[in-house]
């Protein structure tokens, strides 16, 4: 879960001519975010890589992992019809 108070310490931290409005509008947008974005990052062994030599010389990603990086994957939900 998305602590609320810290993404609102961050938006006035990068935002400071932001209204109080705005703050919360956008504080809201980010928290419901686990609504509708499900964290994959435990699937990462199935998403089916291979390594190669030269990976880690042309993958953006595969370079980063290699310096110590770590992501987190999400996956938009699909709302049942």
């Amino acid at each position: 879960m998305i602590d609320r108070e810290k993404v609102l310490a961050v938006l006035r931290k990068r935002f400071p001519g932001a209204t109080q409005d705005q703050f919360a509008a956008a504080a809201n947008a980010i928290v419901g975010l686990d609504d509708e974005w499900e964290d994959v990052t435990s699937r990462e062994p199935e998403f089916g890589y291979h390594f190669s030599i030269q990976c880690g010389e042309i993958c953006y990603l595969a370079e980063q992992v290699q310096m110590g990086t770590q992501f987190r994957v999400f996956k938009k939900r699909f709302e049942s019809v």
